[in-house]
């Protein structure tokens, strides 16, 4: 049976409050233990144990399929041409950003966001090339999990996603948001081209992966316990992304690049 699309959105919140239910039902360390209590809280992570088994499903997936095409994009493709297929499909989501640069009541940097994509589609040939940077102006990434933010909507637990990697509560209703009112998305389930939708999901995983296939190499020989450090590492980040870069994060925001969104951001989508 074919879903519709109010269907798929029926599926991900029915989801969505299943894992705040659970999260709800999670025992708590007893209040007679303050440092449980402390290191509980602080962690935000009720499911824990779900969300390690998943996260050790991702690791496997990572390293038997995610992590070698990665190495083999980055092989075979030159740096040229990678480049702009990441300038491409940033561009095409720059509707989403713009939506919500408008939703958080930035409209400045609505403003930078329209005209860049207005320029970048057009003298940039429809994305490849990111002409509006070298016009001096800068792009942002924005998602409706910053703008639940905005809003002052809790973060609720944190939650590590299959496939999709580390996430919470709020950014997990605001990937289905934003995966599901992109207007480029909408578009393109009007046309039928329900693969090529779901192909700009893969590919920007799969550019995020190849950026970062250094840095999480070195997480994982450095970390003694990798779940915990990108938990840590992702909470530090969304706090620098919702705050546009204004918190000192130390050392934690440059473990990943500020494209992980969404996807969450592991990958952002």
């Amino acid at each position: 049976m074919k879903l519709d699309l109010n269907s798929k959105s029926l599926v991900f919140i029915v989801l969505g409050c299943l894992i705040l239910t659970l999260s709800a039902c999670a025992k708590r360390p007893p209040e007679a233990d303050v440092e449980a209590r402390m290191i509980y809280d602080e962690a935000n992570d009720p499911l824990e144990p779900m969300n390690r088994q998943i996260f050790a499903v991702n690791m496997f997936f990572d390293r038997i399929i995610v992590e070698p095409t990665a190495r083999l994009y980055r092989m075979w493709g030159p740096p040229d041409i990678r480049d702009g297929i990441s300038n491409f499909v940033t561009n095409w989501r720059e509707p989403v950003t713009f939506v919500n640069d408008v939703m958080q009541a930035e409209p400045k940097r609505a403003q930078y966001t329209f005209s860049r994509f207005l320029i970048n589609s057009t003298f940039g040939l429809l994305g490849v090339f990111d002409t509006a940077s070298k016009w001096g102006i800068e792009g942002h990434n924005e998602d409706f999990g910053e703008t639940f933010a905005v809003w002052g909507l809790p973060e609720g637990p944190f939650l590590m996603l299959p496939l999709l990697g580390p996430s919470n509560a709020r950014d997990f209703s605001g990937f289905v948001v934003d995966f599901f009112l992109d207007p480029v998305s909408l578009w393109l389930e009007h046309k039928n081209w329900t693969y090529v939708r779901y192909g700009r999901l893969a590919l920007r995983g799969l550019i995020y992966r190849e950026e970062n296939l250094e840095t999480l190499d070195d997480l994982s020989k450095s970390s003694t316990d990798l779940y915990a450090t990108m938990r840590s590492s992702y909470s530090q980040l969304r706090l620098y992304d919702i705050n546009n870069g204004d918190l000192d994060t130390s050392n934690e925001d440059d473990l990943f690049d500020e494209d992980f969104d969404d996807f969450g951001d592991e990958f952002e989508f």
